[in-house]
């Protein structure tokens, strides 16, 4: 995966997806071949480094007992309220901040249990922005997301993946047809590699993914061409 690229990670269940998510944060080492970023080996670096190159956000986002900004800043604790607050704006985390009885002042127990799910998602990719890292791993982030939440979610990632290498597991197809390659995953191997167009056009596991599975997950937005002629009718039963 080359620098800045978006990978998309995409494979049936137990194809080895968000494995690959935890040897790339080095949470155990592989039993064969090495990981190298750029050309150094992550066996070779320590934790705290790797860790400030690479981030994830997971299904299940950790968050401690405390306030919504010490959730957030816990991986940059020196920045400015400013640059909070800018970051919660721009990912349109701030609506739901509203929300809130105390603002940024409100607070989290343990695990996010007095919180939503997209609220809870929302608080992790702030502090993802915030810390900046060059690496960043989503391992199906907005699977467990309301439409509204994963909407915000949608709308962050455009800052999300800029400028940084991402890797994206995911089960929405308009993530994984916007990356600029597709690592098809099937029973712990590679599989396929390429663009949504290249491997539609292979009579692969990835093609027999997209018709089982993604194209069926409806349409993301009205035809503008249709509008002019559609009616919107409610009967009263």
């Amino acid at each position: 995966i080359n620098p800045g690229e978006t990978a998309a990670i995409v494979g049936k269940t137990g194809a080895g997806k968000t494995t690959i998510a935890s040897l790339v944060n080095r949470f155990y080492d592989p039993q064969g071949g090495r990981i190298f970023i750029g050309d150094q080996d992550i066996r070779d670096i320590t934790f705290e480094s790797l860790h400030d190159t690479v981030a994830l956000v997971a299904q299940e986002p950790y968050l401690f007992d405390g306030t919504v900004l010490e959730n957030m800043i816990y991986g940059a604790p020196d920045i400015s309220n400013d640059e909070v607050k800018e970051i919660c704006e721009y990912t349109r985390a701030c609506e739901f901040l509203e929300t809130l009885p105390d603002g940024y002042d409100s607070l989290v127990l343990e695990g996010g249990k007095n919180l939503s799910s997209g609220q809870r998602q929302m608080i992790t990719i702030v502090r993802m922005l915030l810390a900046n890292p060059r690496i960043l791993i989503l391992d199906e982030a907005t699977s467990r997301l309301d439409a509204y939440s994963e909407s915000l979610v949608q709308y962050a990632q455009e800052k999300l993946f800029s400028g940084r290498t991402t890797l994206v597991i995911a089960h929405r197809l308009s993530t994984i047809a916007n990356a600029d390659k597709i690592l098809v995953f099937d029973e712990g191997q590679l599989a396929e590699v390429g663009t949504h167009d290249e491997l539609l056009q292979k009579d692969g596991i990835y093609r027999s993914l997209y018709e089982t599975y993604y194209a069926h997950q409806g349409i993301e937005e009205l035809d503008e061409n249709l509008l002019s002629d559609l009616q919107i009718q409610v009967e009263e039963v």
